[in-house]
């Protein structure tokens, strides 16, 4: 007798396991599924949302991006530290951007150009970076940042109970998922991930293409900490610690290969959702932070295991 398997795709089965998640907390919390309490998931998952964005870019391109966590640090530090100076908050923001982009760049840069393992190059460039952090601070937060504008608003404000940093991770979702699947940049990403020689034999830009993933990676973190330093009215030094690790995996967990080559946009927001609603439904159930870092743990060793099945 023949044995009939049925396979669903990762990011459906991503889908599906966050549904049950919710299904199960609204069991077990009643107040998991109040309008106040969904509009705080969506504030919680945003940063992370963010971060891991730029991380589906270098993984499908078969990299990976340890210094998510210390870009935002010292991006956010910049960021706080020309607002002291009174500099207007839209420029200060797109300054910073600017830095964690350029971080980001630099990171590849030697990447590429010198075929050095991401993994290593991006854990040198996450030391680095966060011991600039703590120079640039003096270890010290970084406070007083004022109250009105754009800035505080990328943080703490809203658009009909929606918070903006929520709209701002809708907004990047649907930008990116249409550069991955619709431009010849995005499919270019995929060739290198799926195979760099042949994507290299064909013509394809695979230097260039490499070290713009990074400094995407570095954007979207700085875009985090923006919002970050807004919503703590402060910089803090050990900002983003962890980061890397909640990125990736919110992108394995919705079904992008950490091999490269294959992946969706749209399941990485289902990961980061994932790890959001867990996290959430943790603290409503008032389990403790201890347990909850075994939890987390646990998460992303699954989806460790569910990357090797494919």
């Amino acid at each position: 007798m023949k044995k009939i398997e049925i396979k669903i795709p990762q990011q459906y089965g991503s889908l599906i396991g966050l549904l049950l998640l919710g299904a199960l907390l609204s069991i077990l919390s009643p107040s998991f599924l109040s309008l106040s309490n969904l509009m705080n998931v969506l504030n919680q998952v945003s940063l992370n949302g963010l971060v891991a964005i730029g991380m589906t870019f270098v993984i499908l391109s078969g990299g990976i991006d340890l210094s998510v966590g210390s870009v935002l640090a010292f991006s956010g530090a910049v960021l706080a530290a020309l607002l002291k100076t009174g500099l207007p908050d839209m420029l200060a923001i797109v300054l910073a951007l600017a830095l964690g982009t350029l971080m980001g760049l630099v990171n590849g840069a030697f990447i590429s150009r010198f075929n050095l393992q991401p993994f290593i190059v991006s854990m040198a460039f996450m030391t680095m970076y966060r011991g600039a952090t703590f120079v640039f601070t003096q270890g010290r937060p970084i406070t007083g940042l004022g109250d009105t504008g754009v800035f505080v608003a990328s943080g703490r404000g809203d658009v009909l109970g929606i918070p903006w940093s929520g709209i701002v991770l809708l907004a990047a979702f649907f930008i990116t998922a249409f550069v991955l699947d619709k431009t010849v940049f995005g499919k270019g990403i995929y060739a290198i991930g799926g195979n760099a020689e042949a994507a290299r034999l064909s013509g394809l830009p695979v230097k260039r293409l490499r070290a713009s993933v990074y400094a995407i990676s570095g954007f979207f973190a700085a875009l985090a900490s923006v919002i970050l330093t807004s919503r703590l009215d402060s910089a803090q030094p050990l900002a983003g610690q962890g980061y890397e690790l909640d990125a990736i995996a919110a992108v394995v967990l919705g079904g992008t290969s950490l091999a490269g080559g294959r992946g969706f946009m749209v399941g990485t927001i289902i990961g980061a959702f994932i790890i959001g609603v867990l996290n959430n439904g943790l603290n409503l159930l008032e389990v403790s932070s201890f347990y909850q870092q075994i939890v987390k743990g646990a998460v992303i060793l699954l989806a460790v295991l569910l990357d090797r099945r494919k």
